[in-house]
């Protein structure tokens, strides 16, 4: 069977991205920072789907030890044919404020650390063969800026210049890697973990509610299929017209 490793599938996008690609044929590897029983319960929501699960904890602030994990999921499931780098955080700043530890602690986890998972899964995959590919979660910052997110919006350009330099070195071994740039998510990152996205308005977005972390995850799904085979260092962007308006780039 193919095997996916989803970082960060504790809840929210990665949590939704693992079921999803279970329910495609998929085992999965699962990590979680924090959230030992969410990821517990992906892991439950993915054998309910006939398929293995392996759950590991993964703290990309303890880099490059951390990449160690990625190993050890293929190790556990018999390979890896799909990374998908969902792993992410923030903390809040503007660029004349921000501390260096919390930029520092930004760029680690948002992208040394998709840089060494990636690095781990391309020679697994590289070594199997049979091809591969990696998708990177970035934001819809990883075309425009965020007001007080300095460290963020850096990190996820950086991630998005990752996904570029990768699918250029990889391709030749039938290893693609793209990037899906979500806008607003009912996620625990946005305070709408578990709430259905379409009961909270957001009158300044074209399509007026957030997204649900389902419909980043049938994008995800998509790139790694059969039918994007041909597609690969490219940015698909899904949030409800965001970039059409960018509000958040707004100074105060």
């Amino acid at each position: 069977m193919p095997v996916a490793i989803v970082t960060g599938s504790d809840s929210g996008i990665g949590r939704a991205a693992a079921v999803r690609l279970a329910a495609d044929g998929f085992d999965v590897g699962i990590t979680w920072h924090e959230d030992e029983p969410g990821a517990q319960e992906t892991a439950e929501e993915v054998r309910r789907h006939d398929r293995g699960a392996e759950v590991r904890r993964l703290d990309l602030a303890d880099l490059p030890a951390a990449a160690d994990v990625i190993d050890e999921l293929a190790d556990a499931l018999g390979g890896i044919d799909v990374l998908v780098n969902n792993s992410g955080t923030s903390r809040e700043g503007g660029m004349l404020e921000l501390s260096y530890d919390d930029w520092r602690h930004t760029l680690a986890v948002d992208l040394d650390g998709a840089f060494l998972c990636s690095q781990r899964a391309a020679r697994r995959m590289v070594e199997q063969g049979r091809g591969g590919r990696i998708v990177n979660v970035t934001s819809v910052h990883e075309h425009t800026p965020l007001s007080d997110g300095g460290a963020y919006t850096v990190a996820k350009h950086g991630l998005g210049g990752l996904t570029k330099q990768l699918a250029l070195e990889l391709g030749r071994n039938g290893i693609t890697v793209n990037s899906v740039a979500p806008g607003m998510i009912a996620t625990p990152m946005t305070g709408l973990e578990d709430e259905d996205p379409a009961a909270h308005t957001k009158p300044e977005f074209p399509i007026p509610r957030p997204g649900d972390a389902r419909e980043i995850a049938s994008c995800i799904a998509w790139l790694c299929s059969p039918d994007a085979r041909w597609t690969t260092g490219a940015s698909f962007v899904v949030d409800g017209g965001f970039m059409l308006v960018n509000p958040s780039a707004r100074p105060e």
